[in-house]
């Protein structure tokens, strides 16, 4: 067996399992190694039932005492169990197997692995998996691999075939020399990857995971210093310069810019005058004002005869920039369009034929304006808002359209800059780190459940000044497993009959979240812009995409269960107007680490400021956990836990970039361990 050979050469993988291989991207054994777990499961020592911690998977060894109760909800068969030991008793419960019922008996002993939590007094473990005492001794200190999956395959399929392929691990090639690896503390590739799959121990997994980690930014690194090293020979044949009609715009503002956002004008329009395409990334806070630079290179450009395009992440904020540009530049002549997924083909046809006959210099919408339908008359300059990256590929796909426009990329995610220059290692980078004059700063508090009938009460007055307010659940429905963690369709329910019967309150809640279909999304939003909803409950899809400056509350959830980061993002959702506005983050724990941690929120308002403090606190955290950093989808790095390797990347790849890419050439195969992410 060697790495090219077809994932078939393995024993028990036919024409059937590798024809379900090939739907994850699997087809050589090479493919096969480099398919690394999502998750770990660790089997511990059993604890006493006494001693177990709700909202974390634990073992538990412990007696039936009760017969097998069956049950039918809404279709599913829940089988119910009890089980003690000398300290408690536990309620176990699952779903759909009905099996179960004759399987369990008065007086055996168990061992159960589960997530464990509280509910009527009782500690609960749902859907748990469950060991004789013999065979969970054989486990125990184990971490097994969990793989992902689609229909036709287990994990535990994968898992046996990368058993059956590791004996030729040794026949990849390190890209890395010896050398490297021992400077900068990284794992050969070969005990990496063997240990990616079987870790004997944590510290272990640890140091394969920075290895995976390290070869995926190393990998994006490489691939944007070549499109940066591409760009720097591209000739600027869209000259824009700032003559005095951009002057005169910026002086018809009904507002003063700020010194750190005339800087970013004079980078872009420095930019757009020079020999070469601009390339540049203005980073900016939640409420810093890069909206208004985006406007006036979008001027620039139409003033000097070519097309301008700002693509947004979503449809409602396509519609928000589309009539405050309306507005702004009538005055002056200039023809905007508006262009989305939800529109007619007709007006789809239609708006394609005013782009193409440029008839509309500058061009508003969502993902709509690189379908292969649209082509731009004389594209100069496209610009796209996006506080969770758009792909690189996606932008590259844009500025084809218009042979070499000039891009400009707007980011409000607050990455430190140390990190920024790398993860947007392709870009120039202007940063507006300060807010306008007279932006009142938002009030915030960090508090615990006993903390809810005052904030109820304060969202209620709020409300009655004819202000909104936001309300962010973790959930979108109740899950047996996490029945301590909100969710936006029971908590909607329940807060209209709170409100209204404990508080006399006649007030308007709806929920929102992305299980909707994107005209339900969308009417809601547009809905809750307009006035129309007074209280709007909604999963963490309200993130970006919304500008609402009557919104002066807002209140998340279980914030504990989120990054600092992500947090600070959605409190960028109000203090948009010219009111006072208060963010209140609701903790399910009040232990002093989390406490510590969400504490961050209430010192500051600076996202920069928050992005460096939640990249000092983060231990190693879930090898594998949800990303909190959120704009790169990297399979394993992360690039707030992991930012040392993000560096050591950077920093490997200005020294001896030149002598890896001699390996490549000696050892071609070497490039395809590595997937670029863009």
């Amino acid at each position: 067996m060697v790495l090219r050979d077809s994932i078939k050469t393995i024993k028990g993988v036919g024409d059937k399992t590798a024809a379900v291989f090939a739907r994850l991207g699997v087809e050589t054994v090479q493919d096969l190694l480099l398919y690394y777990p999502r998750n770990y499961v660790a089997y511990e020592n059993p604890v006493d039932i006494s001693d177990l911690q709700t909202g974390s998977r634990q073992s538990v060894k412990a007696v039936i005492n009760s017969r097998a109760e069956v049950r039918k909800v809404h279709g599913l068969t829940i089988v119910i169990v009890y089980a003690k030991d000398y300290s408690g008793t536990i309620k176990l419960t699952w779903f759909n197997c009905p099996f179960l019922r004759s399987y369990f008996h008065i007086g055996q002993e168990f061992v159960f692995v589960g997530d464990v939590s509280y509910k009527n007094g009782m500690m609960v473990m749902t859907q748990p998996e469950y060991y004789t005492v013999s065979a969970y001794s054989q486990m125990t200190h184990r971490w097994l691999p969990v793989y992902g999956v689609t229909a036709g395959i287990t994990s535990k399929t994968i898992q046996k075939a990368v058993r059956s392929a590791l004996p030729v691990v040794d026949q990849l090639h390190d890209y890395l020399p010896q050398k490297i690896c021992d400077e900068y503390g990284v794992m050969e590739l070969g005990r990496a990857v063997t240990a990616m799959h079987f870790p004997m121990n944590e510290e272990q997994l640890k140091s394969a995971v920075k290895r995976a980690a390290f070869d995926e930014f190393y990998s994006f690194i490489a691939n944007l210093h070549r499109i940066k090293d591409d760009n720097a020979f591209v000739v600027n044949d869209n000259v824009i310069k700032c003559d005095d009609n951009v002057r005169k715009f910026i002086e018809d503002l009904s507002f003063t810019l700020t010194d750190a956002q005339m800087n970013a004008v004079r980078d872009m329009l420095s930019d757009m005058a020079s020999d070469h395409v601009m390339n540049r990334l203005v980073q900016g806070d939640v409420g810093s004002g890069k909206t208004i630079v985006a406007e006036i290179g979008l001027f620039a450009a139409a003033s000097c005869g070519y097309q301008g395009v700002l693509m947004a992440p979503t449809e409602v904020l396509a519609v928000q920039h589309y009539k405050e540009l309306s507005e702004r530049f009538v005055r002056y002549g200039i023809s905007v369009g508006l262009l989305t997924g939800s529109m007619t083909a007709r007006e789809k046809r239609e708006m394609q034929q005013s782009i193409k006959n440029g008839d509309v210099m500058v061009i508003v919408g969502t993902h709509a304006l690189i379908q292969d339908k649209v082509d731009y008359n004389r594209l100069g300059l496209v610009i796209t808002d996006e506080q969770h990256r758009f792909g690189v590929k996606q932008r590259e796909k844009l500025a084809e359209k218009g042979g070499h426009p000039h891009t400009l990329v707007m980011s409000a995610t607050p990455i430190p800059r140390t990190l920024a220059i790398i993860m947007y290692g392709d870009l120039d980078i202007s940063v507006i780190d300060e807010l306008p004059a007279g932006r009142i700063p938002i009030k915030n508090c960090v508090v615990d459940e006993s903390f809810r009938k005052k904030a109820q009460a304060f969202i209620v007055n709020e409300v009655s000044k004819g202000h909104q307010v936001y309300i962010v659940c973790p959930m979108v429905e109740a899950s047996e497993v996490l029945d301590d963690v909100a969710n936006v369709t029971e908590y909607t329910e329940e807060l209209r009959n709170t409100l209204k019967n404990d508080y006399n309150a006649d007030v308007t809640v709806t929920c929102l979240h992305g299980k909707m279909k994107a005209d339900e999304k969308n009417s809601i939003l547009e809905e809750f812009v307009r006035g129309g909803i007074d209280i709007l409950v909604s999963t963490t899809v309200i993130e970006v995409g919304i500008n609402n400056p009557n919104a002066t509350v807002m209140m998340v959830e279980n914030s504990e269960r989120f990054g600092l980061a992500q947090l600070h993002q959605l409190r960028g959702r109000v203090g948009r107007g010219n009111k006072q506005s208060y963010c209140i983050f609701m903790s399910g724990k009040k232990d002093k680490d989390t406490m510590e941690r969400l504490g961050v929120l209430e010192k500051s308002n600076d996202g920069f400021f928050i992005a460096g403090e939640d990249l000092k606190m983060r231990g190693p955290g879930d090898f594998f956990g949800i990303r909190q950093s959120g704009d790169i989808m990297f399979k394993v790095g992360d690039i707030y836990n992991h930012a040392d390797m993000l560096k050591a990347a950077q920093e490997v790849y200005g020294r001896y970039g030149d002598e890896i890419e001699a390996s490549y050439d000696e050892n071609g195969d070497s490039r395809r361990y590595f997937s670029p992410v863009l």
